[in-house]
């Protein structure tokens, strides 16, 4: 990330950030105090911003060379985060474990690996059912620490307005450490690789990787032998991004752009929109229309060709690339039918847009013991039949996008050090859905390398 010389001021104009508030807005919490909530507007309206236009902009440009097959998105980090897990070894775990699989990534494939975290504004969640029963008692439904709690209780799962902005603080923290971790030498890639090391040395499936590992050991000794130490092996981009879900929150830190007079929402990065709120004549793409943030979709596999094309309508008129990418979430018995019909046709548009896999939501299912989780070999299978896809159509399969943890969370089975559905209990964390833990994550990273290799 950079810093922009440009000031931002908040916008006053109905037709601009405010837009969406014409349209139906699904997945809204349903706000008991209405002056409190507009109190916690106008205090968020006055805040400073988390990201700037010019990294929004930069942003942009790494993903157009995505789109044009010149770089790999890694999109990784928490399913929801909580207030409680903003601490600098929570951070610096999933800052880790993410470094570690870029670093696989970026020797595999020969190309740029552009770093972008779901972290700092990942707070709110869509859900299913607006409320949630317990032995005879139903309250409302746990909608991330942005809007109520998780304890289920009446008090905690009151959705409370004055939690928005505790989320701006929270995400103001978590960005001050990725920002002092990404430029402090803690990113430098030669200790990220020595980690990456350590781990084929320990992991039950490392033997596999080891080959790798020593391709990389060669070339990182070859450049010490060179004397070569240039900036970027001590410092690293690392991009924010979340799902822009309350759109009370999103559209309070919109600002207006100093230098072009366009409209930044300046609370991450990058801004997806998820399968739930994509409605084409609702709020989310909307409000999603009028900033100038790079803007993913995520694509399920009920999504038609037709609704590609009119979202790329709608969200990237100008067709410039990097402005657009797509989050295919098919799960893995359906990627191989579902997806190829979308890139031809979008392919034959001639849309530059970024073709991402979201591996994890399509292969969630509910263990005996009553844990929502996933199998390892089911992510990996959703990827590898991504891969095929796009090899198949001469396309560029862009990147992945994964819910992950730094921690030896047990979430989710299998892996080289393979967690079983007995295990599930032992360190069920997420307040969500289940993530990868640091180990199924690198797991992840050695074998998409090898699959990058093969393209």
């Amino acid at each position: 990330m950079t810093d922009s010389p440009h000031l931002e001021t908040t916008p006053d104009d109905a037709t601009g950030a405010r837009s969406w508030r014409d349209l139906p807005a699904v997945q809204q919490p349903e706000w008991p105090d209405s002056q409190a909530l507009r109190d916690v507007i106008a205090e968020l309206e006055s805040y400073p911003p988390l990201v700037f236009a010019g990294e929004c902009d930069q942003l942009t440009e790494r993903l157009a060379a995505v789109a044009r097959g010149e770089a790999f998105l890694l999109q990784g980090g928490d399913c929801a985060e909580a207030f409680d897990g903003v601490s600098a070894d929570h951070i610096r775990n999933k800052l880790k474990t993410m470094l570690q699989m870029s670093a696989v990534l970026t020797y595999a494939g020969s190309v740029p690996v552009v770093k972008v975290g779901r972290i700092a504004g990942q707070y709110s969640k869509p859900r299913s059912k607006a409320t949630e029963t317990r032995d005879g008692v139903t309250l409302p439904v746990y909608r991330g620490d942005s809007v109520n709690g998780f304890a289920f209780t009446p008090e905690s799962r009151r959705p409370d307005p004055r939690r928005l902005a505790r989320m701006y603080h929270a995400s103001a923290s978590t960005l001050n450490l990725v920002r002092a971790f990404t430029t402090g030498g803690y990113a430098d890639l030669r200790q990220v690789h020595a980690w990456n090391r350590d781990f084929v040395r320990s992991s039950p499936s490392g033997q596999r990787y080891e080959a790798l590992a020593r391709e990389i050991d060669r070339a990182m000794n070859f450049m010490n032998a060179c004397g070569v130490d240039p900036e970027e092996f001590r410092t690293v981009e690392f991009f924010s991004s979340h799902e822009g879900l309350i759109l009370d929150y999103e559209s309070a830190l919109t600002r207006v752009d100093s230098r072009t007079g366009e409209l930044y929402d300046v609370s991450g990065h990058m801004i997806w929109i998820g399968e739930r709120t994509r409605q084409l004549d609702h709020a989310h793409i909307e409000f999603a229309s009028r900033i100038r943030n790079p803007i993913g979709v995520k694509l399920g596999p009920t999504s038609t060709a037709e609704d590609a094309l009119q979202l790329i309508d709608r969200l990237d008129p100008e067709r410039t690339p990097g402005r657009l990418t797509f989050i295919t979430r098919m799960g893995a018995d359906k990627v191989r039918d579902k997806l190829p019909t979308l890139i031809e046709k979008v392919s034959a548009q001639g849309a530059q847009v970024v073709w991402i896999c979201d591996p994890m939501h399509g292969n969630t299912f509910e263990a005996a013991s009553g844990h929502k989780t996933r199998r390892f070999d089911d992510v990996l299978d959703e990827v590898k039949g991504f891969f095929e896809v796009h090899k198949g159509l001469g396309t560029h399969p862009g990147g992945i996008h994964v819910e992950l943890t730094g921690d030896d969370v047990t979430e989710c089975v299998g892996g080289g050090d393979e967690i079983f559905v007995d295990d599930l209990h032992q360190r069920y964390e997420t307040a969500c859905d289940p993530r990868l833990n640091r180990s199924q994550s690198l797991d992840l990273a050695f074998l998409v390398a090898e699959m990058y290799r093969d393209q």
